[in-house]
């Protein structure tokens, strides 16, 4: 099977403007991505593919009859997406999300087989 990740916006109005989100982010870090996979943490993946457009996104194939698992790396922090960016901001939360394929037919697209996805903030420690 193919698993997709992806790093988004959890808030419904930023949600509205994540590709312009996101291309200031490139434009501000360039040569940066937002989300990596941990190579040697990671069991059982198959053939990882980091896209160079897609920064927020990484794919893998598995197994699911072998045991797996993925880490992913965050490379960006809540605070960048906010308005004011002189500390002391909430930040904005992110979602990662994991979308999950089966091999489609023949001329047919993948099937979904199922989503996750979990709340999360990154920050860095002071000083």
């Amino acid at each position: 099977v193919q698993s997709l990740v992806r790093v988004v916006f959890h808030d419904r109005r930023l949600q509205y403007s994540e590709q312009q989100q996101l291309e200031g982010w490139r434009w501000s870090r360039p040569g940066d991505r937002i989300l990596d996979i941990d190579i040697p943490l990671s069991v059982g993946i198959l053939e990882p593919q980091i896209h160079p457009t897609l920064l927020n996104t990484v794919e893998f194939l598995w197994d699911p009859s072998r045991r797996t698992s993925v880490f992913v790396q965050v490379h960006c922090i809540s605070t960048e997406f906010t308005l004011r960016k002189n500390g002391g901001e909430k930040g904005v939360p992110f979602r990662i999300q994991i979308d999950t394929f089966g091999a489609g037919g023949k001329g047919d697209p993948p099937e979904h087989l199922h989503s996750a996805s979990c709340l999360v903030k990154v920050f860095k420690v002071p000083g």
